[in-house]
């Protein structure tokens, strides 16, 4: 992800995150399957946008539901634009590299850029180049359909027939990321970057947030649905983000390539640099010296920081944990998967436990003042550590105004501040890790004395 890109975020989390003090709901017991692999029939956006239905031109006076969802997805929602780009001269020469015969007509590639679920799950309305449509986030609406249009319907009683129920942060997360990192059916490897897809980034607080809103969160939504905090959505992401990583690394399927180690797991930069840019620096907790790859642990991270404000025994731990996994890198392949094992079996439990935990105003002041701290003690060497924790700030900033801790001003000027760190991130390839600590510097200077 470029700066470019993370400033606008900033705005736009400003505009659509919303800080509810209150009680989320339980986490569920039975995790439903994502769209992707549900059992039921998908029946193509053209369900959806009859202009009574979710297709009016404008939102509907008046309304708990906006009813221009379809307007607001194809004009607006690059998810509408994603089998378009497989047409384009860049997918193509990613699928001549990959001895593809087309992108376009790749699973490798619809998987993730359309809603590709099997022929006999396919309506005749179903269109695939339609892209990642309606079903590919709310699931196949084959039973649904009917439910959710009655005079009777009920949220619960819908995602019993089938909605996938992604306001819920934990299964968002696990559905976003099953294409914005991959899972055990579909997976972005090393060698479809090395043809030229782009690196893959995701933070699913921000990533809501640039989502554009089809939908409103009032009394309505909150009583079907629940309400969650986007600094919750944040914590919930990183847990769920280093859940599926570690996933992926001790897949046998998916954690070797061939004689290597599966290389999306590392730090893209810790390879891809110039010889002469002299730009390695140590960090202490990963304890590698130079000429090591590091696994990519900006996500683990982000979950010390968290832990380290609710749990600070678990914290110590949880860093060990890390600290070995990175040293067990260098060890061999199997000590470094018998260590991802390890730090697995902790990675659900921290899941459920940011989802449960309630962040109050002390938790996001406490978070605010963690990124800032391993950013002042050098943990942002990394590129990816330092896109992270931007796009924390972001989330944390937000939170701090809707739930009055700052003011306008306040975080008017604290926002300004975080651009110019985002600044830094423009061309990850030139990242100066001095650079960016300057700019949290001069961002730590706004924030008003709690």
């Amino acid at each position: 992800m470029t700066a470019g890109l993370l400033r606008r975020l900033t705005i736009a989390t400003a505009a659509v995150a919303a800080y509810a003090a209150v009680a989320s709901p339980a986490v569920r017991s039975a995790d439903p399957a994502v769209p992707f692999a549900d059992k039921d029939v998908h029946m193509g956006v053209a369900t959806c946008a009859g202009s009574t239905c979710h297709g009016a031109v404008e939102a509907w006076p008046n309304s708990n539901i906006l009813q221009n969802e379809y307007i607001t997805w194809t004009r607006q929602d690059k998810h509408a634009k994603a089998y378009q780009v497989l047409l384009g001269q860049r997918s193509q020469r990613i699928a001549k590299n990959l001895g593809l015969e087309a992108a376009h007509k790749a699973d490798i590639c619809l998987d993730c850029h359309a809603d590709n679920v099997p022929q006999a799950r396919r309506h005749p309305t179903f269109q695939l180049s339609d892209g990642v449509g309606c079903e590919g986030c709310h699931g196949g609406a084959g039973r649904w359909i009917g439910t959710h249009i009655s005079a009777n319907a009920t949220h619960q009683r819908n995602v019993e027939n089938g909605l996938y129920p992604n306001a819920n942060p934990v299964n968002r997360a696990r559905l976003c990321l099953s294409c914005h990192f991959g899972d055990a059916t579909r997976f972005v490897t090393h060698r479809i970057m090395g043809a030229g897809h782009p690196r893959m980034s995701f933070e699913l607080d921000t990533f809501t947030a640039i989502q554009p809103a089809h939908h409103k969160v009032d009394a309505d939504y909150r009583r079907r649905k629940g309400t969650w905090s986007g600094v919750q959505t944040w914590a919930v992401g990183q847990a769920m983000a280093i859940s599926m990583m570690l996933d992926a690394m001790t897949d046998p399927k998916r954690g070797r390539d061939g004689a290597f180690p599966e290389f999306v797991f590392f730090d893209c930069y810790s390879c891809h640099r110039t010889m002469s840019g002299l730009k390695w620096a140590p960090r202490a907790s990963v304890g590698l010296g130079p000429g090591i790859p590091r696994i990519n642990d900006s996500n683990l991270l982000m979950v010390r920081i968290v832990l380290e404000h609710i749990d600070g025994g678990l914290a110590k731990t949880f860093a060990g944990n890390v600290l070995a996994l990175h040293k067990a890198s260098t060890e061999g392949h199997e000590a470094m998967i018998e260590r991802a094992r390890a730090l697995r079996k902790t990675t659900d439990d921290l899941v459920r436990r940011f989802a449960q935990h309630t962040f109050g105003k002390d938790d996001v002041r406490a978070l605010l003042n963690g990124v800032l701290a391993f950013g002042m003690s050098g943990e942002y060497v990394d590129y990816p550590g330092a896109e992270q924790a931007a796009m924390a700030l972001s989330s944390i900033i937000n939170a701090l105004r809707d739930i009055g801790v700052i003011d306008k001003k306040q975080f008017d000027a604290m926002n300004a501040a975080l651009e110019k760190c985002n600044a830094t991130l423009d061309k990850d390839e030139e990242y100066k890790p001095q650079a960016f600590v300057q700019a949290l510097s001069a961002f730590k200077a706004t924030v008003p004395q709690f």
